[in-house]
């Protein structure tokens, strides 16, 4: 039986459940100190002095740090020549919780009564927290040597307005697609011990060899005595492949005190300073005709970067942009983008990281053309689909062909699963019945970009590369063990790789390892991000076992004295097809591929090992169809989630608990994007709003609804899994659903639009005032 496909439990689970797993946290090496941050209180100003006697009078601390003492480095990795972003403020802070100073002690309480003793003196300068305020006539430059606010501008070759008047009607909307916190469960946290035959860092991160890549530079120091390693991960989400100072900085005081140095940030100074996502305004118009079909489509995009560009920030505009058009044949596509600094956290990748805000503004337009024409949302979504017979379709941008799907099917299924027409016949029931709650239904065919991806794609975000290695190595015993330079933070790549090594292999899943995330074990990596697990990861994975497999084939017919074709992998023993008992097992072929006396001359000893690092030509496009049905307290504003259905199709599922995993955990996420959670600052101080939990709004399970799940399989041509990846999509296609079908609930009330989060508030003062909020 092939386990690929197959519902096996995740391999991680015993360990991390019962809490034997290993965090950065968890690691105390003798005589480790611990260092924290001191940060600014103001969200813009210039720093007129740090005065640090009282922290360095405190017993237990063992130094404090300013940017004077980093002279000899530079500047972190990855921003823009004119927007340097320094390890520790030098002169100027942009942000609220943008670090000045470090201070080192025995512990972390020792530390934490030294940061606060820690006088640093400020002139305030003028605040920016919108993309408005910065780009404001009176405004000032965050980054005097750059001159504007505005750090990049992608205009149009064509507004399309000639396009647009044609048109039998025209549907606009403004959007704003709010800031939110990643907050995964694990904050960040950094651990470096630097000793004479070189460094290791210890780090929550991502993408491991590509922090060993640029801290070695950065401290000048060869690769091979710089070690990183990222344990157990608790989340990521895209806001750990940043560069965050501590990164940096804990080397270099290691280095500076001889003994090991860790960072564990509160939950409140992760929600200041680990980086944010979304926040992009955008202003989107399409062209319809009297048919509900759209012919031309216009998006401006601004995306708020935040204090600094990071590297990913900096590209979360062009992947909108790139996917503006969605799962629909629009045969006039017109985009163009800016990208502006505030005196706010910088914003860069989370889940999805530029693809849910496309999907959102796309799929709210579509309702809009629904609501002008008078058509029902779903037949305005068939009317525009791109056919299946279309695919691979060249999109309005050359970097973008989309590979497969069947737009429709999955529609169907979507309204199947979730009785579309009773739905709505309970809707038009309920207008006639003020003491029933409104009912909505709100649907989103979503398209995203993922399995990043071909080359040049990720060297875009500063990344060595777009591979992914794999190395699969067979022990004597005839177990096996897999190396992926793509290591998990709650994916289940032990448990998905192990599935796929299994089946090609014919290797028990038990006795198969996986190893990640260590770049002195890993022969080298890109990382974990773009939904590029199982296409890149699992592909190389798949390519490796198949070769090792043809070498064991080989020897096992050296043995059996039998040829290649007719034996057969069953049961962890190559067996002569037709000859019962004439059989050698993996470990009787493992064993001898040791022993150049029993192996065909052709091979050498330890051959039953492969190494390579996979490619892809094109991404992968997962797509879906979700619905939502809501009813809506008419005293309160108050929304219920009564169903959400979720069609997806992400090629080949390699394992269908992962894979619904992922799903819930995205569309929790974009259910809480719809609802709950924004980040905000008071507009004048630059102070954030938000800084902590009790303030920043996380819905908990039980906010949360159950859902109905169906799925449709087109493959991916692209990689030899035909899989494209699922990790992002829940929170792609969930925020719109929900919002479309707020604004279906309402629209008795003449609201077309609510921005998110639609909080109670919100929707009550909508449902009282006659329009929109």
């Amino acid at each position: 039986m092939s386990l690929v496909g197959a519902k096996v439990l995740r391999k991680e689970d015993p360990r991390l459940l019962s809490g034997t797993g290993t965090y950065v946290d968890d690691l105390s090496p003798a005589q480790c100190a611990f260092a924290s941050f001191v940060t600014s209180s103001e969200a813009h100003a210039t720093i007129d002095a740090i005065d640090v006697r009282a922290a360095l009078a405190i017993p237990g601390v063992l130094a404090v740090y300013t940017a004077a003492d980093f002279t000899d480095y530079p500047d972190l990795p990855g921003g823009l020549p004119t927007l340097e972003r320094p390890a520790l403020a030098r002169n100027t802070v942009r942000f609220v919780g943008e670090p000045v100073a470090v201070v080192v002690a025995e512990d972390r309480y020792i530390a934490a009564d030294a940061v606060a003793a820690v006088n640093v003196s400020y002139t305030p300068l003028k605040v920016m927290t919108t993309i408005e305020d910065a780009t404001a006539g009176d405004a000032v430059p965050l980054f005097p040597r750059h001159g504007s606010n505005v750090i990049t501008i992608v205009p149009t070759m064509d507004d399309l307005e000639k396009e647009l008047t044609k048109c039998h009607g025209r549907a606009s909307l403004h959007i704003v697609n709010q800031r939110c916190a990643a907050v995964p469960i694990e904050a960040m946290a950094v651990l470096a011990d630097w000793k004479p035959d070189g460094l290791t860092v210890w780090a929550t991160f991502q993408a491991p060899h590509h922090l060993r890549n640029y801290l070695a530079t950065w401290l000048d120091i060869p690769q091979m005595n710089c070690r990183v390693v990222a344990p157990d991960v608790g989340g990521g989400f895209g806001s750990k492949i940043v560069w965050y100072p501590e990164l940096f900085i804990a080397p270099v005081i290691s280095k500076l005190l001889r003994r090991p140095v860790k960072f564990a940030q509160t939950r409140t100074e992760a929600m200041m300073q680990m980086a944010h996502g979304r926040d992009q305004v955008h202003d989107i118009e399409v062209g319809y005709e009297k048919d509900g079909t759209i012919k031309a489509l216009r998006l401006i995009v601004s995306q708020n970067l935040g204090a600094y560009g990071d590297p990913t920030g900096l590209g979360l505009a062009v992947l909108t942009t790139w996917m503006a058009a969605g799962a629909y044949r629009i045969p006039k596509v017109s985009t163009s983008f800016r990208t502006v600094v505030t005196n706010t956290t910088p914003v860069a990748a989370y889940r999805g990281a530029g693809r849910p805000e496309a999907a959102y503004s796309i799929e709210r337009i579509v309702d809009q053309v629904a609501r002008q024409t008078g058509l029902d949302p779903a037949v305005v979504r068939q009317r525009n689909f791109i056919p299946p017979s279309a695919f691979p379709y060249e999109t309005h941008n050359e970097a973008v062909v989309y590979d497969s799907a069947d737009f429709p099917a999955a529609l169907d299924e979507c309204l199947r699963i979730v009785d579309y027409d009773a739905v709505r016949a309970e809707q038009k029931a309920r207008r006639n019945d003020p003491s029933k709650p409104l009912l909505g239904i709100g649907l989103s065919c979503w398209l995203e970009i993922a399995g990043f991806g071909p080359n040049g794609s990720l060297e875009g975000f500063g990344h060595l590369a777009s591979w992914e290695s794999a190395q699969v190595r067979i022990q004597p015993d005839g177990s096996a063990i897999v190396y992926s330079g793509s290591s998990p933070h709650g994916q289940g790549h032990e448990t998905m790789l192990s599935q796929i090594a299994s089946d090609e292999l014919g290797i028990s899943f038990d006795r198969i390892k996986v190893i990640t995330g260590d770049t002195a074990a890993v022969l080298q990596g890109i990382g974990t991000m773009g939904s590029r697990g199982a296409p890149t990861a699992g592909s190389a994975v798949k390519v490796a076992s198949s070769r090792v497999l043809t070498r064991a084939k080989r020897i096992a017919a050296h043995l059996l004295e039998a040829a290649e074709e007719d034996l057969e992998v069953v049961d962890d023993a190559f067996n002569v097809k037709g000859s019962p008992g004439k059989k050698v097992s993996w470990g009787d072929v493992a064993w001898a591929s040791f022993q150049p006396l029993r192996i065909p001359p052709e091979l050498q000893a330890g051959s039953l090992e492969e190494r390579l690092f996979q490619e892809s030509p094109n991404f992968s496009y997962p797509s879906g169809a979700y619905a939502c049905v809501v009813e809506i307290d008419r005293e309160t504003g108050d929304v219920a989630i009564r169903d959400m259905v979720l069609v997806d199709d992400c090629g080949t599922v390699i394992n269908p608990l992962l894979a619904e995993g992922q799903v819930h955990g995205g569309v929790a996420q974009g259910i809480a994007q719809a609802l709950y959670e924004g980040v905000s600052y008071d507009s004048s101080t630059g102070q954030p709003v938000t800084a902590n939990l009790l303030d920043y709004l996380v819905p908990s399970a039980a906010d949360l609804p159950d859902y109905k799940v169906g799925r449709t399989t087109t493959l991916c041509p692209n990689n030899p899994l035909g899989a494209k990846g699922i990790g992002e999509s829940g929170s792609v296609g969930a925020p719109p659903a929900v919002i479309n079908a707020i604004v279906d609930a309402l629209s008795e009330f003449g609201v077309d639009h609510i921005d998110m989060p639609a909080t109670p508030e919100k929707i009550w003062k909508a449902m009282n005032s006659g329009g929109n909020s």
